[in-house]
């Protein structure tokens, strides 16, 4: 009998607002630039007696290169994202010597969710700007409320 193989997949896509800060550093070896951000995911659902209850799934998210920069300059606190990428598990020793275990999404693509008033002469805060647009897909659209959201994509690649 011929063995069946497993496909090997491993996608992700989330969207959710940022718990805190996007945390921006350099590795040692190259000075690669990596950001590492928390995102807040809401899901609601019915329990047994069909009310309607929510319960919030918190997942980190790790990004590298020119994809950590955008991150670093146009995401705070709050920002909504949507994230593509895949899961990785990584290990490390902490300071009482224990290893320590986490799970997190190695982001191929986010998207940046912006929000803005029409005639807003406020900085376009969350906004990317990039000189490559190859890997870039920019999009506008206004709701019946005058708010205009503004989608920017951006590739790790």
């Amino acid at each position: 009998m011929a063995e069946l193989k497993m496909p090997e997949i491993n996608s992700v896509i989330i969207a959710g607002n940022l718990t805190k800060d996007p945390v921006f550093r350099q590795t040692n070896s190259g000075g690669t630039p990596v950001v590492n951000f928390s995102i807040a995911c809401n899901r609601r659902f019915r329990d047994s007696k069909h009310v309607w209850q929510e319960d919030v799934c918190y997942v980190g998210v790790v990004a590298w290169n020119k994809l950590a920069e955008s991150c670093r300059d146009n995401l705070r606190k709050s920002s909504a994202v949507l994230v593509d990428g895949e899961l990785q598990s990584r290990t490390w020793k902490a300071q009482d010597g224990t290893s320590r275990t986490v799970v997190e999404i190695k982001a191929r693509r986010i998207q940046f969710l912006n929000k803005r008033h029409k005639n807003s002469d406020d900085d376009e805060e969350g906004f990317i700007e990039d000189d490559c647009h190859d890997n870039h897909h920019e999009e506008s659209h206004d709701d019946e409320h005058g708010h205009i959201y503004e989608y920017k994509y951006l590739s790790s690649d």
